[in-house]
């Protein structure tokens, strides 16, 4: 666990911190979830070291509500990203759509490696995290095409 303190506060699984040993083998327990809804857990929440208590695998925060898609613009916060959910709106006016969109912040646990600017996430709604953040992600794709364009058609 020496490895794991990096924060000021003390990292923990918090149902296994005074766990008896069971057996001969010394392997470290690690406790994790299925989310549900259809989303598979990652392998890297399964086998990792890592400890977020925000976490939707492997910490204390469940999904409920909305299910939400968008696209990934910054990844410059720790364990937060911002994504952009673009949709079109209709001005009865001139009889035709505009284009508007909403960023959105997202916790994303460290399970998800290699995450950059352009990516697919689906996020799912929380209890409140932080002042902002109300989502946790759920699956990464990566990006097919770097161009810039109104991705929903």
């Amino acid at each position: 666990m020496a490895d794991i303190q990096t924060e000021k506060a003390f990292q923990k699984q918090h149902i296994f911190l005074n766990a008896k040993q069971v057996g001969a083998k010394k392997r470290a327990q690690r406790w994790y979830k299925e989310v549900g809804l259809g989303f598979k857990t990652p392998k890297e929440a399964i086998e990792g070291n890592y400890i977020d208590k925000k976490c939707p695998f492997t910490g204390n925060v469940s999904i409920r509500g909305r299910i939400l898609t968008g696209t990934i613009v910054s990844t410059k916060m720790k364990r937060t990203i911002i994504i952009r959910r673009e949709y079109l709106h209709y001005v009865k006016k001139y009889n035709r759509y505009e284009k508007r969109h909403r960023n959105l912040a997202a916790h994303m646990s460290p399970c998800f490696i290699g995450v950059e600017n352009g990516d697919v996430a689906t996020v799912g709604q929380c209890r409140p995290l932080s002042k902002t953040v109300r989502f946790n992600v759920l699956k990464i794709q990566k990006a097919i095409s770097g161009s810039k364009q109104f991705k929903k058609f």
